[in-house]
């Protein structure tokens, strides 16, 4: 029952074919969700970004070993990623939270809520990329509100002081999205898992599966509040407090300036094909090619073969041979703002936390019909 209502909920009128058979004996967890309704102020959404200024993150060591005495204020944030047996030594940690962040392209057709409820990290609550967004474009997972995002994750029961990994079903992919949009919004305790979901289990740790339970009525109830926010009604008791950090999000009317000032190298993380306008994009009525002046480091060249973050000297590399200086200004952009966050997940491990990222990328860039477009046959 409480699969089905949620299922319902968090994906509306989107297609889901359930197949509970698969699904293992869901566990039952000893509490529940409890919505406590408030009011929200009248003029509380917002519809731009309001600014404040930027928490700078603590130098320290790399190394995630295991701690007998835990707290995630003690951890350095300058490493962007932990291992699956750090995460396994401290999965029971109070001030700990993890979440299942997993999408895919759609030519892929995987179903993400299908196989977060077969199979994932025990305690995992599903962050789902789709709907905690922007309601109010036709882009696809948008950066959403600062209520809105404050309000889905109060619902999933996240707080300031929680130190939080998030992993996807793909090894480090839609993950870095959501470290990003976390860091956006100023939370900087926030790490992906190195080589995500398909490491956990190569490692032999436990996965577990919950059709029903806490779990699912947290993510229900994130879904509902997005949806709440957007429509100026009631939500839940906020336990999530913002920061917006401006200088990690450009509009396209920033990446159009860009092109004349200069100000910051622009890294497009799509394949070398589609950047050439080789390839179709795969969304119908994307012009192909890029934007002037931006360099191509696919996504992948940040991954070793297990899907895990490379090492510093190998990522310094990947950078080093297309001509980026780690002492200027980056932005990083890809086909809907997934795979850019994968570029600034490396630059972060290199010692440059303060990456901009491109929202809507290519998918608002090409659809645009003024935008300047360049190809391999052409001049940028």
């Amino acid at each position: 029952m409480a699969a089905a209502l949620f299922t319902r909920s968090l994906f509306g009128n989107r297609l889901i074919r359930s197949s509970l058979a698969l699904y293992q004996k869901p566990r039952i967890f000893t509490s529940f969700f409890n919505k406590i309704p408030f009011y929200s102020r009248p003029n509380a959404v917002y519809l731009l970004y309001r600014s404040s200024g930027f928490a700078t993150c603590a130098m320290a060591s790399s190394g995630f070993g295991t701690r007998s005495s835990f707290s995630t204020q003690s951890i350095s944030t300058n490493e962007p990623v932990v291992s699956v047996d750090w995460l396994h030594a401290n999965l029971k940690e109070p001030d700990l939270k993890v979440l299942d962040a997993s999408w895919y392209m759609p030519d892929e057709q995987r179903n993400p809520l299908q196989e977060y409820q077969v199979a994932h990290i025990p305690g995992a609550l599903f962050f789902d990329v789709d709907g905690i967004s922007d309601r109010t474009t036709n882009l696809p997972h948008m950066l959403p509100s600062e209520e809105a995002f404050a309000a889905a994750v109060s619902a999933l029961g996240i707080e300031n002081k929680d130190g939080v990994v998030v992993y996807d079903g793909k090894g480090i992919f839609s993950a870095a999205r959501v470290w990003w949009m976390f860091r956006v919004f100023g939370h900087e305790r926030i790490w992906v898992l190195d080589g995500g979901l398909p490491a956990w289990r190569a490692s032999g740790f436990d996965v577990e599966s919950s059709a029903s339970g806490d779990s699912i009525l947290k993510a229900s109830a994130a879904s509902e509040a997005i949806e709440k926010v957007y429509q100026r009604q009631a939500v839940g008791l906020i336990t999530f407090e913002t920061r917006f950090q401006p200088h990690l999000v450009w509009t396209l009317e920033q990446v159009n300036q860009n092109i004349e000032n200069k100000t910051h190298q622009h890294i497009d993380a799509r394949s070398k094909a589609r950047f050439d306008g080789i390839a179709p994009e795969p969304r119908k009525g994307i012009r192909s090619g890029h934007v002037p002046g931006s360099k191509c480091i696919p996504f992948a060249q940040m991954l070793d073969s297990s899907q895990k973050l490379l090492s510093v000297d190998e990522l310094k590399k990947r950078f080093d041979q297309e001509g980026i200086s780690l002492d200027s200004p980056v932005i990083t952009s890809c086909g809907t703002g997934v795979t850019a966050c994968i570029l600034a997940l490396g630059l972060h491990r290199l010692g440059k936390p303060e990456v901009t990222v491109y929202d809507g990328s290519w998918t608002e860039w090409g659809g645009h019909p003024e935008t300047p477009v360049a190809t391999s046959d052409s001049s940028s």
